[in-house]
């Protein structure tokens, strides 16, 4: 297999695509197994994550769910370890929340938190899904409406938000979620006290109850965005229940290139060592990941593994 360097290089130089790039990155698998957590294996760089406190983002295998099924997908992870799943729209093939939470249920495996649509029009029948699926926080893939596009936007999505989440938390399902991409970090507004230039993002962390909402912060996309990861934990940590643990190569101006967990350019050291304290849930993710187990295995074998 190519080297990491090699491959960087060839892709800033455009003789790779990202459908070749995507196809050979990653590593050699770690071996699949629950009960192994790969301390002596000089590859890890982890800091011994807990197995109940990992979860696995369905949308990773959305092209092997297409050969194998949802519930094929979820034997596979099982068997590796994982313990939680963070279930996207097209995973239900048609399935009611109850026949899902039986499906996950056969497979010892629990739904801490979901990707859904959090319109407010319809949110009593998102939160009655939660509630069926025992689920500990409700978002989506990004915000609510209207969304960041304009400073008032943005101040409106955080009323938004408190509305959503006091009503998640008092239905006794827990808090709503923010989930970020590269524009939450690289849209900046005057604050509207200070002036000072603000992200989206923290706008809307201060703007936002924290008895009510809180943050899954997506570590690939903040860093391609140019934030130091470790740090914003450290300054926002409390308001980050949730981490995305998303790998990658980062490409300049270009969109990072996915990798397992551990193989890419993330410095995850310090960012767990930063997480520790007030994440809850660290939910593995790759963009168009193979229709094999290999990248579940990998970043399951990197998360729980200890530096030798």
């Amino acid at each position: 297999m190519l080297k990491l360097a090699i491959l960087r290089q060839l892709v800033s130089a455009g003789a790779l695509t990202f459908a070749y790039v995507t196809m050979i990155g990653s590593a050699p698998a770690f071996p699949a197994t629950s009960s192994s957590y790969f301390s002596t294996d000089h590859r890890c760089l982890g800091r011994g994550i807990s197995p109940h406190q990992i979860s696995f983002q369905l949308h990773s295998y959305s092209a092997w769910k297409q050969e194998i099924g949802t519930e094929g997908v979820l034997a596979e992870i099982a068997a590796i370890g994982y313990r939680n799943i963070e279930p996207y729209e097209g995973s239900y093939e048609g399935r009611s929340a109850v026949e899902f939470s039986d499906l996950v249920s056969r497979h010892d495996m629990k739904v801490p938190s979901s990707h859904g649509s959090i319109r407010e029009d319809a949110f009593s029948e998102l939160i009655q899904k939660s509630k069926t699926l025992r689920q500990e926080y409700v978002g989506s893939g990004g915000a609510a409406h209207p969304g960041i596009d304009s400073l008032n936007e943005t101040l409106q999505t955080a009323r938004t938000l408190n509305r959503l989440g006091q009503r998640s938390v008092e239905s006794g399902t827990g808090k709503i979620f923010v989930h970020n991409h590269r524009k939450e970090f690289t849209t900046i507004y005057p604050h509207p006290a200070s002036g000072i230039s603000t992200t989206a993002w923290e706008l809307l962390e201060e703007f936002t109850d924290p008895r009510f909402v809180t943050f899954e912060l997506d570590v690939l996309w903040a860093a391609d965005a140019g934030v130091d990861v470790a740090q914003l934990i450290k300054d926002h940590g409390i308001r980050i229940e949730l981490l995305h643990v998303k790998d990658g190569l980062l490409n300049g101006t270009k969109p990072a290139i996915p990798m397992d967990v551990g193989y890419g350019d993330i410095e995850w050291g310090p960012i767990l060592d930063a997480a520790r304290k007030h994440v809850r849930y660290y939910v593995v993710e790759r963009d168009s990941a193979q229709p094999n187990p290999r990248f579940a295995s990998n970043s399951f074998g990197f998360l729980t593994c200890h530096s030798p």
